[in-house]
């Protein structure tokens, strides 16, 4: 009896093989590769960034000085980035005040900040823009970069404005219950 059971087991395995292999693929859906178009599909990605990477990203100022954070990348019905919503001031998301500001109101920044007070002003390459750290910052708070990392996440934002011109505008309500 056990011997009939895997011998109907085992051909009903090899029988239906060959039609499995041979299920269509769904026109809606690419169909996976393996090797060198894989790595393809990479190299064409790269420069970009994850969504969920930028959630948590800092907002600075051109002063250097944080403003606040990314709390929320709001999308239109076509994939679209309508808005960032930024959570300025509050202390451990108490207090936070929510703005929603245009994509193209921030610059994205691969190098890290600078803070130290001490040599020449230099400059920094964003991928929306390109803006100029003020006079007496440039000492990293963070481990440089290699110019061909790929870690789909800028090292942080700027934005026009203060802290206090921030708290100053609407806020953003997700809805009337927050």
């Amino acid at each position: 009896m056990k011997t009939l059971l895997t011998a109907a087991l085992l051909s009903v395995a090899v029988i239906s093989a060959p039609a499995n292999a041979q299920t269509a693929q769904p026109a809606d859906r690419p169909a996976a590769t393996a090797g060198p178009a894989a790595s393809d599909a990479k190299m064409m990605l790269k420069g970009n960034w994850r969504a969920s990477k930028l959630m948590g990203l800092d907002v600075y100022n051109e002063a250097n000085e944080k403003l606040g954070d990314v709390n929320e990348i709001i999308l239109d019905k076509n994939g679209k980035v309508s808005a960032v919503v930024i959570g300025v001031g509050g202390f451990l998301g108490m207090g936070e005040h929510d703005i929603a500001v245009s994509m193209d109101k921030l610059k994205f920044v691969e190098e890290p900040v600078r803070t130290s007070s001490t040599a020449p002003a230099t400059t920094r390459d964003s991928t929306t823009g390109a803006a100029t750290a003020p006079a007496g910052t440039a000492t990293s708070t963070s481990p440089a970069r290699t110019a061909d990392a790929n870690d789909w996440v800028p090292d942080h934002a700027v934005m026009s404005g203060t802290k206090d011109q921030l708290k100053a505008m609407p806020q953003f309500k997700y809805s009337d219950y927050n």
